[in-house]
């Protein structure tokens, strides 16, 4: 499919999808700017029906398949976004589908497939297990098989986020997204290439995630060993043949962040623009908190995609946790003391001199490591953040406290 193809095909998705997707809004981040010296938007993708951007690209597919096909269903594979995307899209097309999520898929987005008119198989322990079977229920039974990212009506689906984009800050000059398969991003490069190709575009992927960019450097998609990342959104271990193509030609930058990166990304956008974001859907937030301005080379206006809000309350939980913790506002530390009365309460008082907030505080009087007249303490504390931390840190060691930071 050639770059002219591709705008043709966003064109007509986006005439599609007008009476069904949400046209997500984008809103300033003040934070961001002043992190970054460039003005920021947040298109809210997040804010998008289901949860995610993954609509776009599940409706175009399904509404562009022939009566026929559409009579014998849909199948797709999926632990979440891409599941709910499918489901809510065939529902609204009066489409059967059916959808194969792993084994540990997350229970609030098992839900929410089945509530939007789903039939759901759990099978496998990963992805790649759930699109075996997906694949093979797709032969049995004639369904066809919605991929999640390789394939051209997925990829102009996705595109369309550009074209909302270009209306809603026409001066945009850089574009940040997060990025899995690819398909998102060869859209959004795709449609911009064509429209506006003074538009500098990012990838994001995360650390533990990156199948890009040693797939780019070979040329040709290269699938990873292992992945380990909490952004199970993005964490793809082979990027689309079909998104390839395109994310070659158009050359956008590729960049990875960590794992506390995407924490304290995710807390920002909680705190600081009162948004729901999932680990993967603030990659592009990540990005602009972890690397300097000229690393990523900012141009003009920048608009961060926020891909999706779909986050297991659990997981949201850690993270938070995590990211306190990342932010130095959250502080887990072992100190020794004697276990004598008053002890504790000496080493309550210190605390309390330096305005930590002690959240918990757990005795070990039972260890190897302790003398007979010892006892350990783990503390959980709450500080104001990195310089408050290591006051704190200082003023119990100026005391005559040794303490050892918890991970």
């Amino acid at each position: 499919m050639t770059a002219m193809d591709l705008i043709a095909r966003i064109d007509a998705a986006a005439t599609l999808l007008a009476p069904v997707i949400r046209r997500t809004p984008v809103v300033a981040s003040r934070v961001l700017a002043e992190r970054t010296g460039h003005d920021i938007w947040l298109k809210c993708e997040n804010l998008q029906r289901t949860g995610s951007f993954k609509p776009r690209g599940a409706y175009n597919r399904i509404a562009n398949l022939p009566e026929a096909e559409r009579r014998r269903g849909v199948v797709a594979a999926s632990a979440g976004n891409h599941a709910q995307g499918v489901a809510w899209a065939a529902t609204s097309l009066g489409i059967e589908s059916t959808v194969f999520m792993p084994v540990g898929a997350a229970l609030p987005k098992l839900v929410a497939t089945k509530a939007y008119g789903a039939t759901v198989h759990q099978v496998g322990e990963t992805i790649e297990g759930s699109l075996s079977a997906a694949r093979e229920f797709a032969e049995q039974t004639g369904a066809t098989l919605v991929h999640p990212f390789d394939h051209p009506d997925i990829v102009a689906g996705q595109g369309t986020v550009a074209l909302e984009i270009l209306e809603q800050l026409p001066d945009v000059g850089t574009v940040i997204v997060p990025t899995g398969g690819g398909g998102l991003l060869a859209g959004i490069a795709g449609a911009l290439a064509q429209l506006a190709p003074h538009v500098r575009v990012i990838g994001v992927q995360a650390q533990g995630a990156a199948a890009w960019p040693g797939s780019l450097e070979a040329g040709k998609p290269l699938r990873l060993e292992q992945m380990a990342t909490m952004a199970d959104g993005i964490a793809v271990g082979l990027p689309g043949e079909v998104p390839f193509g395109h994310i070659i030609e158009c050359a956008p930058a590729i960049i990875t962040v960590d794992e506390d990166a995407l924490s304290k990304a995710l807390l920002l956008c909680m705190e600081r623009a009162k948004l729901i974001v999932e680990p993967a859907g603030a990659a592009a937030v990540a990005a602009l908190m972890a690397c300097a301005p000229e690393e990523l080379d900012l141009r003009g206006p920048v608009c961060a995609v926020l891909s999706g809000g779909n986050i297991d309350p659990l997981l949201l939980t850690r993270v938070i946790g995590h990211g306190l913790s990342a932010a130095g506002r959250y502080l887990a530390a072992r100190v020794t003391i004697s276990d004598r009365p008053g002890s504790l309460s000496r080493l309550l008082a210190e605390l309390g001199k330096t305005g930590a907030s002690v959240l918990d505080v757990v005795h070990y009087r039972t260890g190897a490591w302790l003398a007979i007249d010892e006892v350990e303490v783990l503390l959980t504390l709450e500080t104001r953040g990195p310089t408050h931390r290591d006051e704190m840190l200082d003023a119990l060691t100026e005391a005559g406290y040794q303490l050892r930071v918890e991970d």
